[in-house]
């Protein structure tokens, strides 16, 4: 197999002289042709002004290159599309597919023998994992790691739990405008993902949960010194990969490292996006995430980490306590320890060198666990026919068996002009109704899940109503609130013809979602309401790409183009 400098070559008809053109332009740079005979190692960088959660970026990259070095391969850093949460416009999900794309065709374009991924921030993981599925090209991924905690007035404050606690504490007149705004100063004190299990936390954990990172690598904070030499020991280990040609993404995302991830997303009270993107990365090798499946090991699975939002700690609370290896430990003969991980072992020599850290409290046993069964439920019903989801194990417990009457909202701007209107009527045991927010309608599924509860309910001391739409929410957000309703309204779902005034039937124990219309009336709003029209915004370019190839939340809303075939090698 072609190797290094001569692997994939430029087409310009003769092999000898591309090779010979892209030596000669390459020592432009000033490499030598001891260095440029070494296998070479990729390692992607995703810094920018514009993405805080990736300041850590410089060093990580530098370390992972001294780790390629010290192993005698030969480094070479990429730039890749950035994407922030809070900075992209109009969602950082309507860009996962392109960062993906971006990825695996310089992958492709670029000679390396083996690839290390360096990113964090919500879709940067994912999608930099749905693209080394697919090239399947040796991969080593390095998250960049969670911040460390806040403080304010005496009290810990992780992003973005409290911040949207202390947000809707505000907007209930409890904080000033002055306390918010040293609140805003305080609640990301350094670089790094947000430190509650939020989406990024949840990927980070579930890639090492799959094999592709190092062990303790979901956890290490962001600014720690452990973190740099992670990427070191990262890179030493891809260019070990870079001369074996394996282990590839495919020896190691098999059936048995995808039910892992799945264990562990219900087992750390992870973010409801991670379903969304472990679905996308499954479609992009030859296995599938059901969602009966993921459901059921719900069912069996316990909430064993005491982290926010379901719990009280954060993320370096979590690695004090001895991280993933210690979890994968305590979570015993529901994960498979015999799956392989890029450290060329499997999970059952990460489990056996797992720290036992006396007295610690992140971390429960499956005899004493956060709560009894695991965080996230699937839901069907006339309302969700392919299915929705709730984070049970940050929802109100008395409001998982619920009947209301529906507010509806017709998209976010209707929400936000109406939502604090004294005139609104809504009461503290309706249901608010968002549509028009799932992957076509908003575009790019916003975390708008989070509806805010209505100012003058607030200010009654309401914390907490049964929401639902076809949107996302944060992994660091809390609440009663059913997601992901698929197909969407934008898509002809029927969340499209419920009406303010229906009744809506919440019942998490059943699994159920639905409208309390019968099926004639629910047909006769169809019939009025006509088909989905192609909106303006996707006229062109890439916009025109996404609104047309698009899939639901149930397939992961990667592009459909980019599944892997059944029949594909």
């Amino acid at each position: 197999m072609t190797k290094g400098l001569r692997k994939g070559l430029t087409s310009y008809g003769d092999a000898g002289f591309s090779l010979f053109l892209r030596k000669a332009f390459i020592k432009a740079m000033g490499y030598s042709d001891d260095a440029l005979e070494r296998p070479i190692v990729g390692i992607t960088n995703t810094g920018s002004d514009y993405n805080p959660c990736h300041g850590n970026m410089p060093a990580l990259i530098e370390a992972a290159k001294r780790g390629v070095m010290l192993a005698g391969a030969m480094p070479m850093v990429f730039p890749t599309i950035s994407i922030h949460e809070s900075f992209a416009h109009p969602t950082s999900m309507f860009l996962r597919n392109l960062m993906a794309m971006d990825t695996e065709e310089m992958i492709r374009a670029q000679p390396m023998d083996a690839v290390i991924v360096i990113g964090g921030c919500d879709k940067t993981l994912p999608a930099q994992i749905m693209a080394a599925a697919s090239v399947d090209l040796p991969t080593v991924v390095v998250p960049v790691g969670p911040m460390v905690v806040g403080h304010h007035k005496g009290e810990v404050l992780g992003a973005c739990t409290d911040c949207r606690r202390l947000w809707s504490a505000h907007r209930a007149g409890d904080i000033d405008e002055q306390e918010i705004g040293e609140v805003e100063g305080r609640l990301a004190p350094s670089v790094g993902t947000c430190m509650v299990m939020g989406t990024a936390s949840t990927i980070a954990c579930m890639t090492e949960a799959l094999g592709l990172s190092l062990p303790m690598s979901a956890t290490v904070p962001a600014p720690h010194a452990e973190r740099v030499r992670i990427a070191e020991a990262s890179g030493r280990r891809a260019a070990e990969m870079a001369v074996s040609g394996g282990p590839r993404p495919s020896e190691i995302l098999t059936p048995a490292a995808f039910r892992n991830a799945q264990v562990v997303l219900q087992a750390i009270g992870g973010s409801t996006n991670g379903i969304v993107h472990l679905t996308a990365i499954a479609n992009r090798t030859e296995h599938k995430i059901d969602l009966e499946t993921f459901d059921t090991i719900g069912r069996d699975v316990p909430v064993l980490v005491d982290l926010k939002p379901s719990g009280d700690h954060y993320m370096e609370h979590f690695h004090h306590a001895g991280g993933m290896p210690k979890l994968l430990q305590q979570l015993g003969p529901l994960i498979d320890l015999d799956a392989p991980t890029v450290a060329g072992g499997t999970l059952r020599d990460v489990v056996a060198a797992a720290e036992e850290v006396p007295g610690q409290k992140v971390i429960r046993s499956a005899k004493n666990p956060i709560k009894p069964i695991g965080a996230v439920a699937v839901l069907r019903g006339n309302l969700a026919p392919r299915g929705a989801v709730i984070k049970h194990s940050a929802a109100t417990p008395s409001l998982l068996q619920h009947t209301g009457r529906a507010v509806v909202f017709e998209s976010t701007a209707d929400m936000a002009a109406r939502i604090d209107d004294p005139d609104l009527d809504v009461r503290a045991d309706d249901v608010l109704v968002l549509r028009n927010t799932g992957p076509k309608g908003a575009p790019g599924m916003p975390e708008a899940g989070y509806l805010p509860i209505p100012k003058k309910l607030g200010r009654q001391g309401v914390k907490d109503m049964v929401r639902i739409s076809d949107a996302r929410m944060s992994g660091t957000a809390f609440g009663t609130i059913v997601l992901h309703i698929t197909p969407e309204s934008a898509d002809g779902g029927p969340l499209a013809l419920v009406q303010s005034g229906d009744m809506i039937r919440l019942d998490v124990a059943g699994r159920r979602i639905d409208v309390l219309v019968d099926d004639a009336e629910l047909e006769r709003r169809r019939a009025a309401t006509g088909a989905p029209q192609e909106p303006a915004w996707a006229e062109r370019g890439y916009a025109r790409l996404y609104w047309t190839s698009v899939l639901q939340a149930d397939e992961g809303c990667d592009f459909d183009f980019m599944r892997r075939k059944p029949d594909e090698a």
